[in-house]
């Protein structure tokens, strides 16, 4: 039986969370999952907390800027606290040289010593563009190769996917890194639209990663299309809780 507690990333159902947070939360809740992972830069702090206690479930991250994280750092810090998370990644970056990825790299490995302390971890997000090479790098794995372990690699399946990659060899290349991880449905035919368990992508293979030599403490959920969001948050986890059992 595989543990890996899921959470879903509350992106998924925007439509619904933007006009009422609790509405998805519980749509969450009686999906199943375990947690859900926020985003904004939004300081209700008391707000997040009540949603949590009154859903039941757990704070398994927040995607936040380094920009925010930086010029903000004690607001996040409070904020973070406040729901218990432990873990802050940061959702986009891009640029157009080795150099802005190195630096990009250093940023990251302060800003976890900076929260080092207060028990938070930070990680990185990828999109496609970060796993596909330019001029003879991948920024992926500049980020990956420049940062401590400390920094969290919060691969994004389903964009990895789209860039063309094998997903478990990219994943496999930074054993103990990923702490959090997108399980993000993807297909070479249909794209975002299919969800986990119709996709392309060896979900198996992937739990069992993850609680082996992935290190992962939440696997996030995240499903791209607007479509049929909730369909597509419930039946993405009624898969990964049958290869659970």
């Amino acid at each position: 039986m595989i543990n890996l507690p899921i959470a879903l990333q509350v992106y998924s159902l925007r439509g619904i969370y933007g006009e009422n947070p609790l509405k998805a939360m519980k749509i969450a809740k009686e999906a199943g999952y375990d947690g859900v992972e926020f985003y904004g830069d939004e300081y209700m702090n008391e707000f997040y907390a009540a949603l949590l206690k009154q859903t039941g479930l757990v704070c398994a991250g927040w995607h936040t800027g380094l920009d925010a994280l930086e010029n903000d750092f004690e607001k996040v810090v409070a904020r973070n606290i406040a729901v218990g998370n432990r873990y802050i990644c940061v959702p986009w970056y891009n640029c157009d040289s080795l150099d802005g990825w190195k630096s990009f790299a250093d940023r990251l490995n302060k800003m976890a010593e900076r929260l080092a302390p207060y028990g938070i971890r930070t990680g990185y997000h990828s999109h496609a563009h970060d796993h596909t090479e330019v001029n003879g790098y991948v920024p992926w794995d500049v980020v990956a190769e420049n940062t401590d372990s400390k920094v969290i690699l919060q691969i994004d399946t389903g964009n990895a996917l789209a860039a063309g990659i094998d997903v478990m060899a990219a994943v496999k290349k930074y054993p103990g890194r990923n702490q959090s991880i997108h399980f993000k449905p993807y297909a070479k035919e249909g794209g975002y639209v299919p969800f986990i368990g119709k996709d392309d992508i060896d979900w198996n293979a992937m739990l069992r990663w993850c609680e082996t030599d992935g290190a992962t403490e939440w696997a996030v959920v995240e499903y791209e299309d607007t479509a049929a969001p909730v369909e597509g948050v419930t039946d993405s986890l009624a898969y990964l809780r049958s290869l659970q059992a």
